[in-house]
């Protein structure tokens, strides 16, 4: 008898990206039902391949942004070699994301055409960016044989631990109530991703004023800033940055009656929790990745020199996100809601 694949993710190192990359673990559930799907990540993408019920497990990649530390991923690649992988999957395109799959001696490593690693992906993948213009699709399309078509795409979905949601709640002093706006502030990104502070400050007041509650999510790094939007808001939200985990955030989203993001990691989480999602475009763009959702709608101006994929705006004006006002975002939110 065959015995069934086991296989190791090595995951990328966003947290949008990290929900991007569920429909290719979904694609290979339906492929291979038996098969044992473990994950390997930065810590701070944990909490969402956690939440998939399609990973086993979920091991740490310890290292930083750029770190080669050779001799830090040839002990891990031995540690992992025990638990025996028969394939890998790379979706990061770098030389060091393709290293630990190699040195674990997995017999299948799978992974587009990338930065310099030929020996080291050995079933690798030209992309065509034409047919494939979606990061989601680049992803999922690794599931299938090389040269296959690319199937339907899954929907993303993440699970979500009530017992800890309520003891996250009670320890917030918070309360669930139908009417619950969560505001997204941060983009870890860049600054050219944030729609500017006092238009959330507004949106806040026109979600108060309308009898809702108002939560500001995001990480410790959008502490300041979701400080500064309780100030221009008068006081009228609830500034949850850095007060949680992003175990607890995903749970404490999962109350939401609707939610306001920039285009980050925290977007793409309301996504996949079925959310109804205001998400906010100015120097990326919704054609390569957009919240895959039905429920989401994009909102965006359309100028010339955007979308620049820059981290801070290289003319200086952020006319993207200055000139994207909060009277039309509420009016999006509005007919939204209609």
């Amino acid at each position: 008898m065959t015995e069934p694949p086991k296989i190791l993710l090595v995951a990328p190192s966003w947290v949008g990206d990290a929900v991007l990359a569920q429909p290719l673990l979904r694609r290979l559930k339906a492929r291979y039902p038996a098969s044992v799907i473990d994950v390997l990540a930065p810590p701070w993408t944990r909490a969402v391949f956690e939440r998939m019920p399609e990973v086993a497990a979920v091991h740490d990649l310890p290292f930083a942004h750029g770190e080669l530390a050779i001799g830090k991923r040839y002990a891990l690649a031995r540690r992992l070699a025990q638990r025996n992988y028969t394939q890998a999957f790379v979706l990061p395109n770098s030389l060091k994301s393709a290293l630990i799959p190699f040195l674990a001696r997995i017999p299948l490593r799978t992974g587009y055409i990338g930065e310099a690693r030929w020996g080291l992906i050995n079933d690798a993948r030209k992309l065509d960016k034409q047919a494939l213009p979606l990061m989601i699709e680049r992803f999922a399309a690794l599931a299938e044989d090389a040269g296959a078509p690319i199937r339907a795409l899954a929907n993303v979905s993440l699970r979500i631990d009530q017992a800890a949601r309520d003891a996250t709640l009670a320890r917030l002093g918070l309360q669930a109530t139908p009417k619950i706006a969560v505001l997204c502030p941060g983009a870890e990104y860049g600054p050219a991703k944030r729609w500017p502070v006092e238009y959330f400050g507004e949106l806040a007041r026109r979600f108060s004023g309308n009898g809702w509650q108002v939560w500001i999510a995001g990480s410790t790094k959008d502490t300041a800033v979701g400080e500064e939007i309780v100030k221009s808001s008068g006081g009228r939200c609830v500034n949850l940055c850095g007060r949680t985990t992003l175990a607890e955030a995903i749970d404490l989203m999962s109350c939401a009656g609707h939610v306001v993001s920039n285009d980050s990691g925290l977007m793409h989480v309301a996504a996949a929790l079925d959310k109804p999602l205001t998400a906010l475009y100015g120097s990326s763009s919704p054609a390569f990745t957009p919240p895959p959702s039905v429920r989401a709608h994009i909102v965006k101006i359309d100028i010339d020199c955007s979308p620049c994929f820059k981290r801070e705006c290289p003319l200086g004006h952020f006319k993207c996100m200055r000139d994207l006002l909060p009277d039309a975002v509420w009016r999006e939110v509005t007919m939204a809601r209609a």
